[in-house]
C-alpha cells in the first residue's frame, strides 16, 4: 500500500509539470513564469525550494550527531540569506528587469565578467543538484528495501543506492524538463501544504512514540545538543562561522534566489515573499531535527551510523524509522513530505542553472537566437546539466548538507563581492570585479591545496587555521577594493539598457 500510494504521488506531480508545459509560450515564461506570481506561490516557491532534502535528511541527522553547533550553515545561514536578499537586494533586482543573476553582471560589468561569474554560479549548482539526486535516490532505496533492518540494509539491499539515484533523477527531469518555471511554481503549492502538513503530523505521532516532546527536548538538552556556539578554540569558532558565512553569503548570487524575487507579480510581493519565506524556513526547519532526535530516542542502536565510513549512512535514521516503528498512514505523509521537499528542490535546482547557463554563458558567443530555439536550448542544456549531476551523486559518499555547504564556497568566493559591491559601490569597476573574482579564487584554490582539500577540522596543516573559503573572501574583497581604486588599465564596460536588450537573448519586458 505504501510504494502503491507513493507511486500514485508521482505521477501526480509529474502531471502537474507536464499540465504546466502548456503555460510555456517562451523562454521567458519557463525561467520565470512571466514575472507573474501572486505571494502565496512566490512563497511557497522560496519555502519549497529551500526546505530540501538536506533539511528532512541530511541537516535533521547532522543535528541528531553534532547538536546545534554542527549546523551554523544550515537552517540559520541559509535563513538569514533570504532575510538579506529580502531587505537589500530583492528591489534592486526586480526594478532592473533582468532575466537572469548573470545580467547583473553584465550591465554593471561587461560581457567578460558576465561569463566568468556565471560559468562559477553554474558550477557551484552540480552539488547541490547532486544532494537533491541523492536524496530521492535515498527515499528509492530505503522504499524497495523497506523489509530489511538497518544491518540487512547495509550488507544486502535488494535494490542499489545507485540504481535508486538513477530512477529518481529520471523523474524530476522529466517534469522540470516540460514545465520550467510554471512547472515549480505549481509543484511547491502543492509541496509545500504536503511538507508541512505531512511532517507536522509525523512529529506528533513519533513525539508520542519518544514518551511526549518535553521527553525529546529534555533529552536532547542533557546530551548537549543545544549548545549552539563552539566550546573550542579559534579554530573551532572559525570553522562555526565560515559555515554560517558559506550559506548566508554564497546563497545570494544564485539564480535560484534571483528567480524567486524576479517571478513575483511585483515589487512588494517579490520582497514580503521572500522575507515570511526565509522566516517561515528558518523555523520550520527545527520540525524534522525534532522526528530525527525522537529517533534516537526510541532506539538509541541509530547512533551506531555515526560511527559509519560511509557519511551518507546517518541519513537512514529518519524514514527507517518511519518504515520500522509507524503504522501505514504515518509512512505515506512522512514519505509524500518527504519526496515534495525533494522533488520542489531538485527542480528549482535543475532549472536555475540551464536558465543561466543558456542565457549568459552560451548566448554571449551565438548570433540572434529566436525565443523558441532559445527555450529549446535551455531544455538542452537542463538534460545535459542533470546527468552530469547525476553522475556526480552516483560517485559521492558525502551527505547532503556537505555537499550543498561545499557547492556555495565557489559563489562565496567567485560572485558574491561583485554582486554586493556592484550594488553598494559606485565605484566598484570592471577591473575591480575581474580582480576580485581572480585574487578570490586563486586564495581559495591555494588554502584549499595546503589544506589537503579537507575539512580544516581533520587537518593538521598550519594553514587550516582560516577555513579556505573565508580566505577566498577575503581575498576576492581586497582585489575588488585594489581593483577599483588603482589606475584602471582595464576599461569600464559601457552597457546601458538598449545595448543589453540588444544582446542576443530573449525579450525581457513584461
Amino acid at each position: 500500500m505504501l510504494v502503491a500510494a507513493i507511486c500514485l504521488y508521482m505521477v501526480f506531480t509529474v502531471g502537474i509539470g507536464l499540465y504546466a508545459s502548456r503555460r510555456v509560450s517562451g523562454a521567458k515564461d519557463f525561467m520565470i513564469a512571466g514575472r507573474s506570481l501572486p505571494l502565496y506561490m512566490n512563497f511557497a516557491c522560496v519555502f519549497a525550494t529551500w526546505f530540501g532534502a538536506e533539511t528532512v535528511l541530511a541537516i535533521s541527522a547532522t543535528f541528531t550527531k553534532d547538536g546545534l553547533s554542527g549546523i551554523s550553515g544550515d537552517p540559520f545561514g541559509a535563513a538569514m540569506c533570504l532575510m538579506i536578499v529580502a531587505l537589500f537586494f530583492a528591489r534592486v533586482f526586480y526594478r532592473m528587469d533582468l532575466l537572469t543573476i548573470g545580467d547583473f553582471y553584465h550591465k554593471k560589468y561587461g560581457k567578460v565578467v558576465e561569463v566568468i561569474t556565471s560559468l562559477a554560479i553554474t558550477i557551484s549548482y552540480l552539488g547541490w543538484t547532486s544532494a537533491q539526486m541523492t536524496a530521492l535516490g535515498l527515499v528509492t532505496y530505503v522504499l524497495g528495501n523497506s523489509d530489511l533492518t538497518i544491518q540487512q540494509l547495509s550488507a544486502n539491499p535488494h535494490i542499489s543506492l545507485n540504481t535508486s539515484i538513477l530512477l529518481g533523477a529520471v523523474i524530476v527531469t522529466i517534469y522540470t524538463l516540460f514545465g520550467g518555471m510554471w512547472s515549480v511554481a505549481l509543484t511547491d503549492l502543492v509541496q509545500t501544504a504536503a511538507i508541512v502538513i505531512g511532517l507536522l503530523i509525523v512529529a506528533y505521532f513519533i513525539g508520542i512514540e519518544a514518551g511526549g516532546v518535553s521527553n525529546v527536548i529534555q533529552t536532547a538538552r542533557q546530551d548537549g545538543k543545544f549548545q549552539l556556539f563552539p566550546t573550542g578554540g579559534t579554530k573551532d569558532w572559525l570553522i562555526f562561522i565560515a559555515a554560517f558565512l558559506t550559506f548566508a553569503l554564497g546563497s545570494i548570487p544564485q539564480q535560484d534566489v534571483f528567480q524567486r524575487v524576479t517571478s513575483a507579480k511585483n515589487e512588494n510581493t517579490a520582497v514580503i515573499g521572500t522575507l515570511s519565506g526565509g522566516i517561515f524556513y528558518f523555523f520550520f526547519a527545527f520540525v524534522p531535527m525534532f522526528i530525527a532526535y525522537a529517533a534516537v530516542v526510541i532506539d538509541p542502536n541509530y547512533k551506531d551510523l555515526f560511527a559509519s565510513e560511509d557519511s551518507r549512512e546517518i541519513q537512514q535514521i529518519l524514514p527507517h524509522l518511519i518504515l520500522q516503528k509507524t503504522p501505514v498512514w504515518v509512512q505515506i505523509l512522512f514519505f509524500g513530505a518527504l519526496l515534495s521537499a525533494i522533488l520542489s528542490t531538485a527542480s528549482g535546482a535543475l532549472l536555475a542553472p540551464a536558465s543561466l547557463f543558456t542565457e549568459n554563458v552560451l548566448q554571449p558567443f551565438m548570433t540572434r537566437l529566436s525565443d523558441r530555439t532559445l527555450l529549446w536550448s535551455v531544455r538542452s542544456v537542463l538534460l545535459l546539466f542533470s546527468l552530469i549531476a547525476t553522475l556526480i551523486a552516483l560517485n559521492s559518499t558525502s551527505t547532503m548538507y556537505e555537499m550543498v555547504q561545499n557547492a556555495y564556497k565557489v559563489t562565496m568566493v567567485a560572485a558574491f563581492v561583485p554582486l554586493a559591491m556592484g550594488v553598494f559601490w559606485k565605484r566598484a569597476s570592471t577591473q575591480g570585479a575581474l580582480f576580485s573574482i581572480v585574487l578570490g579564487v586563486g586564495v581559495w584554490v591555494f588554502f584549499e591545496t595546503m589544506i589537503g582539500w579537507q575539512s580544516p577540522s581533520d587537518s593538521d596543516s598550519p594553514y587550516a587555521l582560516v577555513p579556505a573559503q573565508l580566505c577566498g573572501l577575503i581575498g576576492s574583497f581586497v582585489g575588488m577594493v585594489a581593483g577599483s581604486t588603482l589606475p584602471q588599465w582595464i576599461p569600464q564596460a559601457i552597457v546601458n539598457d538598449e545595448k543589453l536588450a540588444s544582446k542576443p537573448r530573449t525579450s525581457v519586458g513584461h
